[in-house]
């Protein structure tokens, strides 16, 4: 990433974008690494290593368009079946991204998190999520976050099992359990909810990412893999979302017939 200016509002007009109409808040399940790989005659990592340049290409994008928070799907809980040779080069990749990317990271003044059981990673690789998470902590720039050995059914579970807690200990009533008690008990809590999911490799599924978080996200699918996945890529997705109407399960005031 290299450190630029954000758009202005006429370079916005000129890509087809309304500062009022982005969204705050896009998730990206990055799809499609080994398969884009696979389709050249080339290692599945090869894909992996690709898709790293997308991040670099979306992360300075989503910061350059203005956007509060970019989450990113790096890593599943579910991936740990795939093969060990592929799982030992992905945890290298996450760790060389960890380490090469932090001095961007603070010169583009982004705050960095990363949500997921990250006790269950390589020790070397939570000491490099702790070093770029304490050393950004306090910049005032787009929030980057990345979902490492992250499932939402697990989150949701270990959320459930502290809420119980609370309430054998009897720090909390459980009348008085809300829907802000749950998102408070989550990893993603003080973040806001995605207001776009996008999902690469024509794959229509969330995959056990942010079940909670995306209840009411808009979806958009690309059919290209993530390690085609560019810039005009991702302005598109802002232009479409750009023309949904977001209700929330109400009525379009201009359109109360709508459903």
């Amino acid at each position: 990433m290299s450190k630029e200016d954000p758009y202005s509002d006429t370079q916005l007009t000129a890509l087809g974008l309304e500062r009022a109409t982005l969204p705050g808040h896009v998730a990206i399940i990055m799809d499609g690494n080994g398969r884009w790989a696979q389709n050249r005659g080339l290692p599945r990592i090869e894909g992996h290593r690709r898709g790293v340049t997308s991040v670099r290409c979306i992360v300075e994008e989503a910061s350059r368009l203005g956007l509060k928070q970019l989450t990113l799907y790096a890593f599943s809980s579910e991936n740990w079946k795939r093969p060990p040779r592929e799982l030992t080069l992905l945890m290298h990749l996450l760790r060389q991204y960890l380490v090469e990317e932090r001095r961007e990271i603070q010169r583009q003044g982004l705050r960095f998190r990363v949500i997921g059981t990250i006790s269950g990673l390589d020790p070397m690789i939570q000491e490099e999520i702790k070093k770029t998470e304490t050393m950004s902590a306090e910049n005032d720039g787009m929030t980057l976050c990345l979902a490492v050995n992250y499932g939402a059914r697990q989150e949701i579970t270990e959320a459930v099992r502290r809420i119980v807690s609370g309430v054998l200990q009897g720090q909390l009533q459980p009348e008085a359990i809300t829907e802000q008690t749950i998102a408070d008990h989550l990893t993603t809590a003080g973040m806001p909810d995605p207001d776009l999911v996008i999902r690469t490799a024509s794959e229509f599924r969330v995959s056990n990412f942010l079940l909670w978080q995306i209840s009411y996200a808009e979806l958009w699918v690309s059919e290209k893999y993530w390690p085609e996945f560019r810039e005009e890529d991702f302005r598109t997705a802002m232009r479409d979302y750009r023309k949904r109407d977001r209700r929330f399960g109400g009525l379009n005031p201009g359109n109360p017939g709508t459903k």
